[in-house]
C-alpha cells in the first residue's frame, strides 16, 4: 500500500442554487515549478480542468486526460453488498463479456476506480441543530474563528451533495449512531435517527458503547424494525427498522458467533472493498451492565488482524476499518490536523495504538468515541475522526487499481456542515413531525422548585442549578450497583438554561442539560482528585470552576500560583479529609469523564461503570425532593470557599 496522503485543506464549496459541487482545494505538496506529484498539485496549479476533462500527473508534468463516462452496469453495481456467488444478479466483471471492455487489455482505459467513503461519527440523535461551533481559524487579533455547523436537515444537504461527485460513494459511521440523544430522538428510544439515516442513505454502521444503552436486544430491534416491546410505536405509524447494515465484528455472542455481521463487501467497476465495523473492547466499562448482559468485547486489533486471511482469500485488498475508538488532538486544532501530544507530536490515544497493531492490509480508519476532529496519517493508514453530532463529514477518496484491487492513493478531508445550504425538504419533515409529537410530552410537569435555580456563578464558581444538577447525578450512582459514587462534578458549561421558580417541565430540564450525556462512574485517588481541582485554574489565566456534590466542600487561595492553589488538608467528604492514598469513587457526565473541558485526569479513572442518562437523573431528583407543597429548595452556595 503506497504512503497516504491526507488532505489538510478544508474543501471549498461551490452552490449551484443549493448544491455543492464536486471542486475541492487540495494541499499542494511542495512541487517546484512545473512539476506536480499527483493531479491534486495540477489541480491546485492549474485550476479546475475542462469539460469532461481531468488533470493528471505524468512524469512530474500536468496533463488533461479526457473523462471516461462509467459503464451503466457499474452505476448499479455500486454500493451493492457482494453476495459472493457467482450468479448473484450481475455479469462477471472479470470476463470480457461483463457488459465493459476487458480491464486486461492497453486499450481498456482506466486502469483505476474511484470510490468515495463519506465517514462521521457519534451522531447521538442529533437531529436539531446543535449549539456547538467548530473552530476554523484563528483572527489576526488572535481571536478564534468559528462557525455553526451540524443539523440533519443540513447534513443530509452535504452529505447527498458529496455523494454527487462520485456514484461509487458508500456512506458510514464509526458507531454512537444513537443513545446519549436529545429529547427529539430519545424520547422515541432514536426511532427519528434511524429513519432520518434511512432517508439520507447510511450503508453502514459500526456499533459504539451508547448502542447498547438500551440493551442488546433494542438495539436488534433498530436493524430488523418492530415498536418498542413495553412503549409501542409512540409515533403512530410503525417502525421499519434501519436499511443500513450495523457491524460488530467483535462483539461475540457465542464461539464464532456475532451479534451483527463483522463486515461488508462493497464492489466498484470489478474492484471490491471491505469495510470491518467494531466497537472498543472496554464498552461494558462505559455502559451498564445489564446493556451487555451475555456479550463478549473482543481485542479490536486481533479481531481485524484475524480476518485479513479470510479477505484477501475473496480477492479483497483494499480494506477500511470502521472503529468506535478514537484520539486526541492539541487543544485548539483545526479540524484536518494531527496535532497533539502524542509520539512525534500527533493525536495521542487508544487510536493510535490501535492503529499501528492493525495489518498493513487496512488502508483506512475511521474512527470516533472522543468526539474530536483529526485527519491523521499514522503507520502509512489514513486516519480520521468528525467530531460529533453531524457537525462534520469525512470525505475519503480512494483511488483502487483494477488489476490488483489494491489502493493507489488515498486522501481525507474533513468538511464542515455548514449551515447555508438548502435543507432537505423530505428530512425537515420529519423533524417536524417529531418536534410536534414531542411538544405535549416535554410540557409535562416533572417537580416544583421554591425559588430560581440559576446557572450563573459567583466568586467562587458556584451555581444552584449546577449544584442540584450534581446532587442528582450523586443520587443516580450513589446505589453499589449503580456505581456507589461519593461524589459528582458537573462541568458549568454544561448548564445551559436557568429553571424558573415553581413548577418546572420535562421540556425545560432537558434544555438545562440538552447534551445527552450519561453519567460514568470511577475510581480516583485522593491526589488524582486534588489535581483535577488544581487544573481548574489554567496557566492562560481562564478558569473553569467544576460544580461538586453535596458533601464535598474544599478551600482555594486565588492568589496562589496556578497548580498550588488548593490546600489538600481542606478537601473534605462529609467533613471528612481525604486521604492522598486511599481511593474514592467518582460519577462525571461522559463528556467530563473523556477528559473533556481540560480535565485529563477523569481518563485516568480505573473501574469505569456506565449510568442513566444526565436529563433522566435530574427528572428523578426532581420528583423525589420536590411536590407542588413543598417545592425544592436552592442549595446554598458554600460547598467551594474562595480565600484571598
Amino acid at each position: 500500500m503506497p504512503q497516504a496522503t491526507p488532505r489538510s485543506s478544508p474543501s471549498v464549496f461551490l452552490l449551484a442554487g443549493a448544491f455543492v459541487t464536486g471542486m475541492f482545494l487540495f494541499t499542494h505538496v511542495g512541487c517546484g515549478g512545473d512539476e506536480c506529484q499527483d493531479a491534486a498539485d495540477c489541480r491546485e496549479d492549474q485550476g479546475p480542468p475542462a469539460s469532461n476533462t481531468e488533470w493528471v500527473c505524468d512524469h512530474k508534468r500536468c496533463e488533461l486526460h479526457p473523462v471516461q463516462v462509467p459503464s451503466s452496469d457499474s452505476g448499479t453495481d455500486a454500493g451493492t453488498p457482494d453476495s459472493g456467488a457467482p450468479d448473484s444478479g450481475r455479469p462477471d466483471s472479470g470476463t470480457p463479456d461483463a457488459g465493459r471492455p476487458d480491464s486486461g487489455t492497453p486499450d481498456s482505459g482506466p486502469t483505476t476506480v474511484s470510490v468515495q467513503v463519506l465517514a462521521f461519527n457519534d451522531f447521538h440523535g442529533q437531529l436539531e441543530a446543535p449549539s456547538g461551533q467548530i473552530l476554523t481559524g484563528v483572527n489576526p487579533d488572535g481571536g478564534a474563528v468559528r462557525v455553526s455547523a451540524g443539523g440533519v436537515t443540513y447534513f443530509a444537504r452535504h452529505i447527498a451533495a458529496l455523494r454527487a461527485t462520485n456514484p461509487n460513494t458508500v456512506v458510514v459511521a464509526a458507531g454512537d449512531l444513537i443513545g446519549a440523544s436529545p429529547l427529539l430522538s430519545a424520547l422515541f428510544h432514536d426511532e427519528p435517527t434511524i429513519e432520518a439515516m434511512n432517508m439520507i442513505g447510511l450503508d453502514l454502521v459500526a456499533v459504539g458503547n451508547h448502542e447498547f444503552d438500551e440493551g442488546s436486544a433494542e438495539l436488534l430491534r433498530m436493524q430488523s424494525g418492530g415498536c418498542h416491546p413495553v412503549d409501542g410505536c409512540l409515533d403512530g405509524d410503525g417502525f421499519p427498522g434501519a436499511k443500513f447494515k450495523f457491524l460488530a465484528a467483535n462483539v461475540a455472542t457465542g464461539v464464532d458467533r456475532t451479534l451483527f455481521p463483522r463486515y461488508d463487501v462493497r464492489e466498484f467497476d470489478g474492484v471490491k472493498v471491505a469495510f470491518i465495523g467494531m466497537t472498543l473492547e472496554n464498552t461494558p466499562e462505559s455502559v451498564i451492565s445489564t446493556g451487555v448482559a451475555g456479550l463478549t468485547f473482543k481485542d479490536e486489533v486481533q479481531t481485524v488482524n484475524a480476518l485479513v486471511p479470510e479477505l484477501r482469500q475473496q480477492g479483497i485488498e483494499a480494506i477500511v476499518v470502521v472503529v468506535h475508538q478514537g484520539g486526541i488532538p492539541a487543544w485548539g486544532s483545526l479540524v484536518n490536523e494531527c496535532k497533539g501530544e502524542g509520539a512525534g507530536g500527533i493525536i495521542a490515544g487508544a487510536i493510535v495504538g490501535l492503529t499501528k497493531g492493525l495489518d498493513d492490509a487496512v488502508d483506512v480508519v475511521v474512527s470516533g468515541h472522543t468526539h474530536q476532529a483529526y485527519n491523521c496519517v499514522i503507520d502509512g493508514k489514513i486516519v480520521t475522526s468528525a467530531s460529533s453530532m453531524g457537525q462534520l463529514v469525512t470525505d475519503i477518496d480512494l483511488t483502487l487499481s483494477k488489476a490488483t484491487g489494491d489502493v493507489v492513493e488515498a486522501r481525507a478531508n474533513n468538511v464542515i456542515v455548514t449551515r447555508d445550504v438548502q435543507e432537505v425538504g423530505a428530512v425537515k419533515d420529519l423533524v417536524t413531525k417529531y418536534q410536534d409529537l414531542v411538544t405535549p410530552r416535554a410540557n409535562r410537569v416533572i417537580g416544583w422548585v421554591a425559588q430560581t435555580l440559576r446557572s450563573q456563578t459567583d466568586s467562587a464558581g458556584q451555581s444552584t442549578l449546577g449544584f442540584v444538577i450534581a446532587d442528582s447525578q450523586l443520587e443516580a450512582t450513589k446505589p453499589a450497583n449503580m456505581g456507589g459514587a461519593q461524589v459528582a462534578f458537573m462541568n458549568p458549561g454544561g448548564v445551559r438554561a436557568d429553571i424558573a421558580q415553581g413548577e418546572v417541565t420535562y421540556g425545560e430540564a432537558f434544555t438545562t442539560q440538552p447534551f445527552g450525556n450519561s453519567l460514568v462512574t470511577m475510581t480516583l485517588t485522593g491526589a488524582q482528585i486534588d489535581q483535577l481541582l488544581e487544573l481548574q485554574w489554567r496557566s492562560s489565566g481562564a478558569t473553569l470552576m467544576l460544580l461538586p456534590s453535596a458533601g464535598f466542600t474544599y478551600s482555594f487561595s486565588a492568589a496562589a500560583p496556578v497548580g498550588s492553589r488548593v490546600d489538600p488538608a481542606s478537601i473534605k467528604f462529609n467533613g471528612v479529609p481525604v486521604s492522598l492514598t486511599a481511593e474514592y469513587r467518582v460519577t462525571a457526565n461522559s463528556y467530563l469523564a473523556a477528559g473533556s473541558d481540560g480535565f485529563p485526569v477523569f481518563t485516568e479513572g480505573k473501574n469505569r461503570l456506565g449510568g442513566a442518562l444526565d436529563s433522566d437523573a435530574l427528572e428523578e431528583y426532581l420528583k423525589a425532593h420536590s411536590s407542588q407543597a413543598s417545592p425544592l429548595p436552592a442549595p446554598a452556595l458554600n460547598r467551594i470557599t474562595r480565600l484571598p
